[in-house]
Parts: C-alpha cells; structure tokens; sequence
C-alpha cells in the first residue's frame, strides 16, 4: 500500500533534524536564511575587526609617517634660522676682524707706549681711540701695555672708563701678545655689558730684539643689537661658550645658564678667565637628549661651517612638567661658539596627532568607501608635494642669499685690501704735497726775490764802475774799499742763492740735530721780502743761541716758512704787524717755538679743522689750504706736536713742541743728510 501525506499538512525533509523529528520544506528553508544570517554577522564581525586592525595600523603608520614629516620640516625652518642667524654674527665678527691690527699701526698708538707716562699723547690717543669707535660703531676701544694696564680708552671721559684697569687676565690679551691675536667673548668686569673682544698686538722694531710687542690695542663689540632682531623668532636661538654657557639667547630666562650639568674643570675655566665676571652661572634642566640618525632626519652641512646635527632635547618645567624641543645647532670655530636652534614640537606632534585622528574618522565613516580612501590619499599627495615644492623654494632663496652673503663678504676684503694700498698712497702723495708746497711758495716768491737778487747786482755794478774811475785817478784806498763792498754784495746773493738751493730740494725721513739759530736766519733770509713788503716786523727771542732739536733742517723751515707766511695773511688788516718768536726749553727734554701775532686769531669752532688737508679760511685763489696740514704732518714726523690757542694778550699763537738735541758745530752737516 503506497504512503500518501494527508492533505494540509507540510512537506517535510528527507533528514530528521536533532530530535529525530523530521522538517519541512519551509522550516529547512528558515534555517538556512539563519545560518546564511549567521555566517554574514561573523563574516562583518571578522571583517570589522580586521577593519578596525587595520585601520590602527594605517593609523600608527600615518601618525608615524606625519610626524616624520613634521619633524622634518621643522627641522629644515631650524637650518634656515641658524645659517641665517651664523651668517649674521659671522658678518657682524669678520667686520671688526682686521681693525685691531690696522688701528695698532697708528703712530699715536705706538708714540703712547714707547712713553706711557706722557700725557699729551694720552689726551690724544684717547681722542682717537674715542673718535675711531664712534666712526666704526664699536662699543669700545682701549690700549693697553704688556703688563695687561690700560693707558687709553675710547671711553676715557665716561664714568666707568676703562682707564687704569688692568685685564691681564683675559685670553684675548695673552693671545694677542703671545699668537699675533686674540679673541674673546665675555661680560665686561667694568661696564657689565657684554662683548666680543678682538685684540691686536702694538709692534715696534728694535735693532737689539728684532719686533717687539709693546702692548695689545682692543676692540670691543656690542651684540646687543644682533640679539634684539631675534627677539620676535619663535623657535629659541642660543649661543654658548665653549664650557656650554648660554651668553646670547632671545630667551633672557635662559642667559648665563648651562645646557645641561657643568664639569668641575669647565666651572674652574670660566672663573678663572672672569668671562660672567660676578654673573651667577645656573643651569638649564635637560631631562634626556636624543639624536635623531639618518632613519628618520637626515644630517647636514651649513655652508659657513660644521656638521650640523638634528637631537630632541627634553627640558624640565617649573611646574615639573617637560617640554620638547628640536635641536639643531653648528660650531663658530674662529670664535669658539655653538650657535643653536631650538624649536618646540608640540605643534608639530599635535599636527600629527589630529592627521591620524582625521585619517582614522575618514576611514569610519568611509568604510569600504575605496574612492573616498584614494581621495584622501590623491589630497595628501598634493599636500605633500605643495610642501616639497614650498621647501624647494625655501631651500633656493637659503642658497641665493648664502651666495650673496659670501659676495658681501669678498667685497668687504677687497675694500680692506683698496683701504690698505690707498693708505700708502696717501703717505707717497703726503710726501709730494710738502714738496709742492715748498715750491709753491717759492713760486710766490719768484717776483720778490728777483728784487733782491738785481738790486746787490746793481750796486755790484756802480761799485766796479767807480773802481775803475778811482783806479784811474790813482785812489788806491777807495779802489780797496768799493772791491770790498762788492765781495759784500756777492756774499749777500750767495747766501740767498744758497738758502733757497737748500729749501727747494726734496729732503729724505733722516732726522738728526738741528741748530735752530742758523735755521731761523736762513728763514728770515728767504721771507725778508715778505717782511718789508706788509711793513711786518718779527722779533725772535731765544733763550739760548745754541738751542738744537731733532728734525730735518729743510723740513724745519718749511715749517717756520709756512706758519710765518700764515701769520702775514692773517695780520693783513691789523693795525699791529709785529711777529713774535720765542724758542725755549721745556720739561721733559722738549723745546718749544711759540709765534705769536696780533691779528682776530682762530675761532673755537675752526681749531679742530685747521689743520684739515684744504681747509682754508682765506677767499678763492688765495690759498689752497695746504699749509697747516703740511706743516702739522711734518711736526708729526719730527714725532713733536703742533697746537693752535688764542694768546691772553690778542691775537693767534702757534706753538710747536719738539724733542732737545745736542747742536752740531757747523750748519752744513745738519744739511748733508737732507737729499741732494
């Protein structure tokens, strides 16, 4: 008998189900859906978590990848500060490198220490000290003799001169005297400012001991102004010693602390140079430092100098927290510094930090958006390739302007070296303007001194001509008497002949003793017709016949000639025309000429010009203001001094102090080293 199902009942499955029991077709179907359900949930689950590992992983990849990137910007921006910042202070240095050196030749300089207890050569090495510093923008300068003493001083006048000081005990000193030069950065232990010190040693020749330093002359330069312009950067900038003391920074929280724990041996140092004098070195907290290799930042070079490195450093707060900077930093070797840039990364790792929280929210809400996931890739491509081009850029206008600044830096050498050959050729046309001044005066006395050539000529004449009539006559007596009065005659022309030979010629540097008797005659001589031309008298005073100086004969009366001939033009509209010339002794194995005229005399505002090169108070065509300026150089050379005062009684005097000599017998040894 065949089984039928009974109508309105359900198919049922071929397999019984766990209870034995069998299913029907719909139930089968149920729990198929389920199971078809339940596989999908753990499939999404499965793919969920894989989603959400991969989704950490993308992001600590990301999170990793931009703060590489960060970090490596920012580390570039941190280059770009500290070339810019060492090319600036190497500028600022390499200006004032040389000066030292070319200063210390200065005659003033050299006439101090050969006699230190001279106080006329103080006052004036002081007001050139003070005038060079005011000229060249240099915090100060000053001199100082071997013992470390300080004789002069650009600040001679101020309340905190360094006048008298004696800083034996800095490095630049012992350098200069010891290695041809020093330098040093320290805290002035009398102005309490800070500077960079360059000192040059003053040599002279001495035939027993060959060179010989006689001192050091110093310049001081203020970096002040160099620290001001940092004071708007963000990241810090610092320089440090080399015992690691912070001395400049745009942070005053951090000056005059070390970076880091000091050795013993670095404390001894700097107490023993005095370079904070009294300052109370402290201590900046670095809680840990760590080198960032060529795995994540790349080293480099700064065109100007060392290997500059990239660290992160940890600096412990006051309220006990720490923050992180990224350090890069060069070495200054001519000046023994490290110049540091230090840049806070909190911005740079909180940058990152919401690139991953973004990056993790796009991949959430995206999901399997793939589009959306290559959008935000093709979006951060171009970020970055905006950033490489903007760095590329930076990275072009950095090397530009290196180049420029190297440019500068030739051109400030080969102004020095033009500055150096211009100063010799100033002294080769020092010397060709004495000559064309002695000939230009006696170009002024051509007309004049033909006079007096013609009229001893002409009496030269009648008086032959009358010998011959008395010699016809027989008077023998009178024939004796007009030879004698015409050998008088000749000997007159001669000896003017002579003393304008002697002026006119072109003399050597050879100083030796000078008689100044004959000299002044031969000067009265030669201006006689000048004299009685202005209807002038000059009135000589000495003290001592045989008073003698150490000089140049011819030099001597172009001296004598251009002052006297100063005073005429001066004393053209006075009623007195007297001249008054006193020579005498002085202390200190001096002897001083004083000429004296009765004329308005010099205005105060005209004394510091008036012996300028072509400065003239006289009208156009009358004078090219050579003169003074000649015969003070002159004075100079002779290593004397000339001065200008108004006279208590009237008029202008002009007073000429040279060093006492021993008088020579005749007058024609004096001239024998003066030039053919």
């Amino acid at each position: 008998m065949t089984h039928r199902p009974h109508p309105g009942t359900t198919d049922r499955a071929q397999t019984p189900d766990s209870e034995g029991r069998f299913l029907t077709t719909g139930e089968r179907g149920g729990r198929q859906g389920e199971g078809r359900r339940r596989i999908r949930n753990l499939s999404l689950q499965a793919l969920g978590l894989a989603g959400v590992a991969v989704a950490a992983v993308v992001t600590a990849l990301v999170h990793g990848h931009v703060t590489r990137s960060n970090l490596h910007d920012l580390r570039e921006r941190s280059l770009n500060t500290l070339r810019l910042t060492e090319a600036t202070l190497r500028g600022q240095l390499l200006r004032f490198d040389r000066l030292p050196g070319l200063l210390a030749d200065e005659r003033t300089i050299r006439a101090l220490l050969l006699r230190p207890g001279d106080p006329g050569l103080a006052d004036q090495a002081n007001r050139y000290l003070k005038d060079t510093a005011t000229r060249l923008g240099a915090s100060d300068l000053y001199l100082m003799t071997r013992d470390g003493e300080t004789i002069a001083a650009s600040n001679y006048d101020q309340p905190q001169s360094f006048v008298g000081g004696n800083f034996a005990f800095r490095p630049y000193f012992r350098d200069a005297l010891t290695q041809g030069e020093g330098r040093f950065f320290a805290l002035g232990t009398t102005s309490n400012k800070r500077g960079y010190y360059v000192g040059a040693p003053v040599v002279v020749y001495d035939r027993a001991a060959g060179l010989r330093a006689l001192g050091v002359l110093v310049i001081k330069v203020d970096l002040d102004d160099i620290e001001r312009a940092w004071a708007g950067n963000d990241p810090r900038i610092i320089v440090t010693d080399p015992e690691g003391i912070v001395f400049m920074s745009n942070r005053p929280d951090w000056l005059y602390r070390g970076l880091g724990r000091r050795s013993a041996e670095d404390m001894a140092r700097s107490r023993a140079t005095r370079r904070y004098a009294g300052q109370e070195v402290g201590e900046i907290p670095v809680v840990a430092r760590r080198h960032l290799d060529g795995g994540h930042l790349d080293g480099g070079h700064l065109d100007g100098g060392g290997e500059a490195g990239a660290d992160l450093i940890w600096v412990a707060t006051e309220g006990g927290g720490e923050n992180e900077y990224l350090a890069v930093q060069t070495q200054m070797p001519d000046a023994d510094w490290t110049v540091m840039v230090l840049s806070a990364t909190a911005a740079a790792r909180l940058d990152a930090l919401v690139f991953a929280i973004a990056a993790l929210l796009a991949m959430g809400v995206t999901g399997t958006g793939g589009m959306l996931v290559w959008q935000r890739r093709r979006q951060l491509a171009e970020r970055l390739a905006v950033q490489q081009a903007t760095q590329a850029e930076l990275e072009r206008r950095v090397t530009a302007r290196t180049a420029e600044l190297a440019r500068t830096n030739r051109a400030l050498e080969d102004e020095v070296e033009e500055r150096i050959a211009a100063e010799a050729r100033l002294r080769e046309t020092q010397s060709e303007l004495i000559q064309a001044g002695k000939l230009a005066a006696l170009g002024q006395m051509s007309a004049a001194l033909s006079h007096e050539f013609n009229q001893p000529l002409s009496a030269a004449r009648n008086y032959a001509e009358n010998a011959g009539l008395f010699l016809a006559r027989g008077e023998l007596a009178e024939v004796e008497a007009n030879l004698g009065r015409i050998q008088e005659m000749i000997d007159r022309t001669s000896r003017i002949s002579r003393h304008l030979r002697d002026f006119a010629r072109k003399p050597d540097q050879a100083l030796r003793p000078v008689a100044l008797a004959p000299t002044i005659a031969a000067v009265q001589e030669l201006l006689g017709w000048r004299l009685r031309q202005a209807g002038a008298g000059l009135i000589v005073e000495l003290d001592d016949p045989d008073l003698a100086v150490t000089a140049g004969a011819v030099r001597l009366q172009q001296v004598l000639v251009n002052l006297l001939t100063n005073a005429l033009d001066a004393t053209a509209d006075a009623a007195d025309r007297r001249l008054h010339l006193q020579a005498r002794r002085v202390a200190g194995g001096r002897v001083e000429l004083r000429l004296r005229d009765h004329g308005p005399g010099v205005p105060v505002q005209l004394r510091a010009r008036i012996f300028d090169p072509f400065f003239s108070t006289k009208e156009v065509g009358k004078g090219l203001g050579l003169g003074l300026s000649i015969s003070y150089n002159i004075v100079s050379d002779f290593d004397g001094m000339l001065e200008v005062q108004d006279h208590p009684g009237g008029g202008a005097e002009f007073v000429v102090r040279l060093h006492e000599a021993v008088s020579r017998d005749d007058e024609a040894g004096e001239r024998e080293g003066e030039g053919t």
